[in-house]
């Protein structure tokens, strides 16, 4: 493989792997959700052991002790597309963390294999949830709805939601309590 496509191939990997670091993506595995920042955690991984395979083949066999010369300004570009990488995934692993993530895969299962993924946060004494329509594929990107919900409730967990698929896609409502409204919405249209 020629450098020119290999750099190619190792930048473009990496700047795949920081722009997925702060995007509302997931992937949905074997009925299990794969959040956002760990996909992109995997594409990084996956990015530099690719950079480094590729760096290492491309090598011109010189003399020891002589280095080819690199440019300084490829290196900023690729020490800052690590950078935002690294901190999108820091960023999205300590929200989840500190906003005590729930992912659902919700049943049944629309058209054409269509899913629809929810993910409920609670922080402190508010909660909000999002919609994801998931294809074929898994991977979702970007949300289809959200709302916001008071006292850190998480209605879909209590099961307070319907989900009703038609031939087009599917809706999703999301019901609170005379307690605890859902604000800003509560409804969402799952199509993928």
């Amino acid at each position: 493989m020629s450098p020119t496509v290999s750099t190619a191939l190792g930048t473009g990997s990496l700047a795949l792997a920081a722009v997925a670091s702060w995007s509302s993506l997931l992937l949905v595995v074997r009925g299990r959700v794969v959040p956002g920042w760990a996909v992109s955690a995997a594409l990084l991984a996956t990015a530099l052991l690719l950079r480094w395979t590729l760096t290492r083949a491309a090598r011109p066999t010189a003399a020891p002790g002589l280095r080819p010369k690199r440019n300084g300004w490829a290196q900023l570009g690729i020490g800052l597309l690590i950078g935002t990488a690294v901190l999108g995934i820091a960023a999205g692993a300590l929200d989840d963390l500190i906003s005590d993530v729930r992912y659902h895969v919700l049943p049944p299962e629309g058209p054409d294999g269509c899913t629809a993924v929810v993910r409920e946060t609670s922080f402190l004494m508010a909660g909000n949830g999002e919609a994801y329509a998931v294809g074929r594929t898994g991977l979702a990107l970007g949300t289809a709805g959200s709302w916001r919900v008071d006292d850190g409730d998480r209605p879909v967990e209590a099961g307070r939601y319907e989900l009703d698929w038609g031939p087009d896609g599917g809706v999703l409502r999301v019901n609170g309590t005379a307690t605890d409204p859902v604000l800003g919405g509560g409804a969402a249209d799952i199509d993928c």
